[in-house]
């Protein structure tokens, strides 16, 4: 049905709604009109106001000018009887003044007058004892002077000693065929390296300050008092002493020294480190195992000690003890008889106390595959079962080896260092023997004996070696060749030692150098670590303190050594405790914000130094044919 609009009604509603509107504006108007006469009232009434006030004004300022005047005549008054009173009481107090210090000149006088009297019997009775005082304090400046003479004497005679090896053929007799003088002056070069090295000991530490890196500069100290995290703490005092400035807020500066047998400074070089570290590479070549162990905290330069900065580079400045060690063995081995020596190489490490094969063949083999166990053979000394072996024909393809295998090392970015280790690695080079004629090496031993009796018998000895008059250095040097337990002999001649090396005769022997880069220790709070990597510093720290344990239980002599409470001292067991020749490295670092774990890292070497192992065997075992 069609919708029908009528416009009419629409127009109407429209014309209603304007209408509508047209009265709400008319409402509007008069309201505004009605407001617009109000304000128009109020302004005329505040026009009127105004007026009043500016007619009354006048009047009231000078009547506030007037009161105003009073008030100021009155305090003035007020003030000027004042100022009368306060002259008055200056004049008083300058009489006082002038009284007192007249009494006081009086009395200075006098007490200078005593003092005078009491200083000149004071000098009459104590003047003896202050000459008899200043007597006894030059007395024991000279005996200091004396002590230090001493002190740097005897560090002279140790480093003769060192160079004794280098001096030895100016001892040997003219008339000494050229065959005789070889096998003399390489039997001799080796007694001197035994005494050196019982005189030493069988476990020797060095220490070695690193200089200071970019990471060592931390915040500086809230407080004023305490120290920067940079500043440095540990200094080298001597060749053999360290010194660690240990400081703490409202307590008096400490400084704890520590002694070693060698101590590095920042300024010395790689090679410098190593020249300590390479006498000790000579008894591989007479049938005895090493050890160098690098120990010391997070950052503190064990990598950089052990394998250097460029491993790419065969006679780089950088290189580390590795490389140059492994430069080093081949060597000596070029100077016996081709053939004669084999080495090969094993690389391992300890992670999270599992022992993994680094040279396993399938280097993308799972970590079931590469784990290794370690057990105790019959003869009670540790072994890593399945281990990988490879036969190296120089130094050059030892670092092939090694370097291919370093990447496989555990690594991980901590607060402390950006590369920090988070494995132990050993690295195990095997030297073995043969010997194609065992008869004629056994008579080449007799001779070269007997040679060896008459030499120092009649012409080793020059005149002016101690030797040849005991009774002038017998007081400062019975020490040296006196009989001890660990150094039984009292000449090369009557020495326990295997005389002649290799060259002249040797039987079959099998010997291991291993060259150990610790992983680390450090605190959880400084390093910043945490889930997977947490747990690996655990294990690190629970590894370090099982190997000083092992230490602790050893200079103790107790009947129990812990070596089975941690995989690190179980692969260990034979340097640590065994009869090989162990070298410990301590690496610290030398500010104030690492100075907890430097102090660890000393107390460690001290500790290792207490140890008193057995004498060094042979490793002269005959080898089981493949």
């Amino acid at each position: 049905m069609p919708l029908f609009i009528n416009r009419d009604q629409i127009f109407a509603h429209q014309v209603h709604l304007l209408e509508h509107k047209l009265r709400s504006k008319e409402e509007r108007i008069l309201e505004l009109e009605t407001e617009n006469a109000i304000l128009h009232l109020r302004l005329s009434e505040c026009l009127g106001k105004l007026r009043r006030d500016h007619e009354v004004e006048p009047l009231n300022q000078h009547q506030h000018h007037r009161d105003a005047q009073k008030i100021t005549q009155l305090s003035l008054a007020k003030l000027l009887a004042e100022v009368q009173a306060v002259k008055q009481d200056l004049s008083e107090l300058f009489a006082v003044f002038f009284s007192f210090s007249s009494e006081l000149e009086e009395q200075s006088k006098q007490l200078l007058e005593k003092v005078e009297q009491a200083s000149c019997s004071l000098n009459g009775r104590c003047g003896d004892k202050v000459q008899n005082l200043q007597a006894d304090v030059a007395a024991l400046e000279r005996l200091l002077e004396e002590e230090k003479e001493k002190c740097s004497a005897e560090r002279q005679r140790r480093k003769e000693l060192h160079n004794a090896l280098v001096v030895t053929t100016d001892l040997l007799p003219a008339e000494c065929s050229e065959t005789k003088v070889r096998e003399s002056s390489s039997t001799f070069v080796v007694v001197i390296c035994f005494w050196l090295q019982e005189l030493r000991g069988n476990i020797r530490v060095h220490c070695r300050v690193r200089p200071l890196l970019p990471f060592d500069y931390g915040p500086l100290s809230t407080s004023g008092s305490r120290p920067t995290s940079s500043e440095e703490v540990v200094s080298v005092v001597s060749n053999d002493t360290v010194m660690v400035n240990c400081m703490k807020t409202g307590m008096p500066t400490q400084n704890k020294l520590f002694e070693f047998e060698r101590v590095h400074g920042p300024e010395d070089s790689q090679e410098a480190v190593f020249q300590e570290v390479k006498p000790l590479l000579t008894s591989l070549m007479d049938g005895y195992n090493v050890c160098i162990m690098a120990y010391g905290q997070t950052g503190s330069g064990k990598t950089h000690t052990m394998m250097g900065s460029q491993l790419v580079e065969e006679h780089s400045a950088q290189q580390g003890i590795v490389p140059k060690a492994a430069a080093e063995l081949f060597r000596l081995i070029s100077e016996k008889p081709a053939g004669t020596l084999s080495v090969e190489v094993s690389v391992m490490e300890v992670y999270n106390n599992e022992v993994l094969d680094l040279l396993a063949r399938d280097a993308q083999a799972s970590g079931g595959e590469q784990r290794r166990e370690v057990i105790t053979n019959s003869s009670g000394t540790s072994q890593v079962t399945s281990l990988t072996h490879e036969p190296v024909r120089d130094a050059s393809e030892v670092m092939q080896v090694i370097g291919s295998v370093l990447k496989l090392r555990a690594h991980c970015p901590t607060l402390v260092h950006a590369d920090s280790s988070r494995s132990h690695l050993i690295v195990t080079l095997t030297i073995s023997s043969k010997s194609p004629n065992a008869l004629a090496l056994a008579r080449k031993l007799q001779s070269a004996k007997k040679e060896m009796q008459r030499s120092a018998q009649k012409e080793w000895w020059s005149p002016g070696c101690r030797r040849a008059n005991p009774g002038a250095h017998r007081s400062s040097n019975d020490h040296l060749f006196a009989s001890t337990p660990s150094s039984p002999c009292r000449s090369p001649s009557h020495s326990p030692c295997p005389s002649p090396r290799p060259s002249v005769s040797q039987a079959p022997f099998r010997t291991k150098l291993q060259l150990v880069d610790l992983a680390g220790s450090e605190c959880v709070g400084m390093s910043g670590v945490s889930g997977a990597a947490l747990w690996e510093v655990s294990c690190i720290n629970r590894s370090l303190s099982a190997l000083s344990d092992v230490l602790g239980a050893l200079a103790e002599q107790r009947p129990h050594v812990p070596y089975r409470n941690s995989k690190l001292t179980h692969v260990l067991q034979d340097a640590i405790g065994g009869d090989a020749k162990l070298l410990v490295m301590l690496c610290v670092s030398p500010t104030q914000r690492f100075v907890t774990e430097s102090l660890q890292s000393l107390g460690f070497g001290a500790r290792a130094r207490q140890v008193q192992k057995e004498l060094p065997r042979r490793k002269n075992s005959t080898l089981k044919m493949k």
